[in-house]
C-alpha cells in the first residue's frame, strides 16, 4: 500500500512523499519525491528521524483554517478509543492524540491526532525525539 507521508528530520529538514515500505523495526525505508518534476527514491534513516506523519495531502492542509492545538478538553467525542497522550518533542513540538501501542523498548509509536480537521492521519514518534510522554485517563 502507498501511503503519503511526510518526514521529518531531527536536524528540522522535512520531505513530503510516497512510500510502500515503512515498517517502524526497520533501520531504512524509501521515499518517494517529487523534484522539478522528476520522481525518484531516496533511502531514509530511522536514526535521523524526528518523526514520520502519515497525511492525507502532501501540501498540508486548507491554509485558509488557522493551526488550533487542541486539547482533549475540547474533544466531546466520548466513543474515541486508545489512550490519551501528550508528546512533547526535543524541539519543542507538542501534539496530542490516542495510542494503542505504546512501549518504551520499542524505537516509537504510533498515534492518531485527536483533531479531525487535523491533515495527519497519523504520527510514528521516534522515542530518541521525545521529551516528554504524558498519557491521560
Amino acid at each position: 500500500m502507498v501511503n503519503k507521508i511526510v518526514v521529518r528530520y531531527l536536524d528540522g529538514r522535512t520531505e513530503r512523499g510516497y512510500t510502500s515500505d515503512f515498517q517502524p523495526n526497520k533501520e531504512v525505508f524509501h521515499l518517494v519525491v517529487k523534484k522539478e518534476g522528476q520522481e525518484r527514491s531516496i533511502p531514509v534513516k530511522m536514526a535521523n528521524l524526528k518523526a514520520v506523519f502519515f497525511v492525507k495531502e502532501l501540501e498540508g492542509m486548507d491554509k485558509k483554517r488557522p493551526v488550533v492545538k487542541r486539547t482533549f478538553d475540547q474533544i466531546k467525542d466520548k466513543t474515541l478509543i486508545g489512550k490519551k497522550v501528550k508528546v512533547e518533542f526535543t524541539d519543542g513540538e507538542v501534539l496530542r492524540g490516542l495510542t494503542l501501542g505504546y512501549s518504551p523498548q520499542r524505537r516509537g509509536f504510533f498515534f492518531t491526532p485527536i483533531d479531525p480537521e487535523s491533515n495527519n492521519e497519523r504520527v510514528f514518534a521516534l522515542l530518541a525525539a521525545v521529551k516528554d510522554i504524558e498519557f491521560y485517563e
